[in-house]
Formats: C-alpha cells, sequence, structure tokens
C-alpha cells in the first residue's frame, strides 16, 4: 500500500508536467513561428518478484510477476510541422513554407535559428528580428531605397530614389538541421543548435529540401487549441484519477492501522 502512494504521486507529477507543455502551447497560439510541445511519457522500472521461464518445483513458469513502480516525463518533443500562413500586407514580413530557419546574431556572437519571419530595419538598415538581432549573412537596406521585394529564393531586390532598375541587395539564406526536434530552446522564438540537432546546412530556399520564402506574410503557431483543450482535459481527469488511488490506498492504510 506504500507502493502505490509512491506509484500515484509519480503519476500526478506526470500529469503536471503535462499541464505545463498544453498550458505553454496555449499561451502561444498566437505567436508567430511558435512550434507546439507535446509530452511524452514512459513506465518506470519495475520489481521482478518472479521472472518468466524460472524452474518451480520442477515447472517452467509462463509468466512474470513485475509491479510497476509509476511513469514520469521523458521528453517534450516539439512538432516542427507547417503553422498557417497569415498575409500581413508588410514586405519586411516573410514566412518559410517547408523545412528550416532564418539565421540570426545573438548579442553574444553566438548563432541562433528562428520561424519568426517579423522582421525590421534597424538604425544601420539591416534587416533584424523584433529583438534587433540581425539575420546572417546581414543584408542592409539604404534610406534611400523603395520597393523592397524579397523573392520566393531569399533574394532581396529594391528601388534606389531616381533610378527605375531594382538594385540587388543580398540573399538570405534558410538553415536546416538533420534533426530539428534536438534543437535547444530559448525563448525570443530562438533555438540554438545542439550535438543532438546536428551540424546546421545552410543554403538557398527552395533548394535541397529547403523551404521558400513568401513577402508580405508570417507563419502562424502550429497549435491547434481544439486539440490542446481536449488533452487539457484528458490530462485533469487522469490527475483526479491518481488523486483518488492516494486517497483510496490512504484509506486502506488506515484501516490497517486499526486493526487489533
Amino acid at each position: 500500500m506504500f507502493r502505490s502512494l509512491n506509484i500515484a504521486a509519480t503519476g500526478m507529477t506526470a500529469q503536471e508536467t503535462q499541464l505545463d507543455t498544453i498550458a505553454n502551447n496555449l499561451a502561444n497560439a498566437n505567436t508567430v513561428g511558435y512550434k507546439k510541445q507535446n509530452a511524452e511519457f514512459e513506465d518506470l522500472l519495475y520489481q521482478n518478484e518472479r521472472s518468466p521461464g524460472l524452474v518451480d518445483g520442477g515447472n517452467v513458469v509462463p509468466t512474470s510477476t513485475q509491479v510497476g513502480t509509476g511513469a514520469r516525463v521523458m521528453a517534450t518533443s516539439r512538432s516542427f510541422s507547417q503553422g498557417g500562413i497569415q498575409q500581413t500586407g508588410n514586405p519586411l514580413d516573410i514566412a518559410i513554407q517547408g523545412n528550416g530557419f532564418l539565421t540570426v546574431m545573438q548579442p553574444s556572437g553566438v548563432l541562433a535559428y528562428t520561424r519568426a519571419g517579423s522582421l525590421k530595419l534597424d538604425a544601420q538598415g539591416r534587416m533584424t528580428t523584433s529583438d534587433g538581432m540581425p539575420v546572417e549573412p546581414a543584408i542592409t537596406v539604404p534610406t534611400t531605397a523603395t520597393n523592397v521585394t524579397i523573392g520566393s529564393d531569399g533574394t532581396v531586390t529594391a528601388t534606389q530614389q531616381g533610378q527605375t532598375a531594382q538594385t540587388s541587395l543580398g540573399q538570405l539564406q534558410i538553415t536546416t538541421f538533420p534533426n530539428p526536434g534536438g534543437l535547444t530552446a530559448l525563448g525570443q522564438n530562438l533555438y540554438e543548435a545542439t550535438d543532438a540537432s546536428g551540424s546546421p546546412q545552410g543554403g538557398v530556399p527552395g533548394v535541397d529540401g529547403r523551404g521558400s520564402i513568401m513577402q508580405g506574410a508570417t507563419e502562424s503557431s502550429n497549435v491547434d487549441v481544439v486539440s490542446e483543450m481536449v488533452a487539457l482535459i484528458g490530462a485533469q481527469n487522469a490527475y483526479e484519477i491518481n488523486s483518488k488511488v492516494v486517497s483510496a490506498a490512504d484509506q486502506m492504510l488506515q484501516s490497517a492501522t486499526q486493526m487489533r
């Protein structure tokens, strides 16, 4: 009976993590480029009281006697499925259609990666994220430039005042990873490469499996609010059931201690 208390407690702890994950997904339902998380569970070690195949009195035991010790969250994986495309009409907004990330430079000098394409211009005219992190390779838009155009292959062009021909300003690159699920989320819509993600592979958008770029739009969060609400109800029910197990085990312990 003491064991059942601990087992139910692990179940409650696991559902608390599930609830935290769902809450974070719902909180970011309108965050540009956000990718939802999913809590993944696994069972804990088993206590083997009798193993199958052992010889007991000349007979081979056909089954085992194992008692589980509970559950835990083994991972919070991230789904990088495509989010919806939201038209904004802003020429500096871009949406990635397909795989990959924009590369930006953090203040620390370490590269980071993002799907949030709400780009801005800083005081030097550099294309940056909303937090002021410049894209890599750097692209600078002159103050005299008009009609900035971003092609599906990432080519950035603009028309200079007094001219009719467009001038090339650079080309945005898309970076992919062998295992994007191994990226570390930093907040601020940023990810950082790890040994698990593999080495970043930058290149021209729309080539070698990289996504293409759509100008004047952003990628919405891929959170499905209805699915998250269903998961929320499931997590709440599972938590309540585990709490009832604790109550039942507690009552049985009281009965045992009151026996004369």
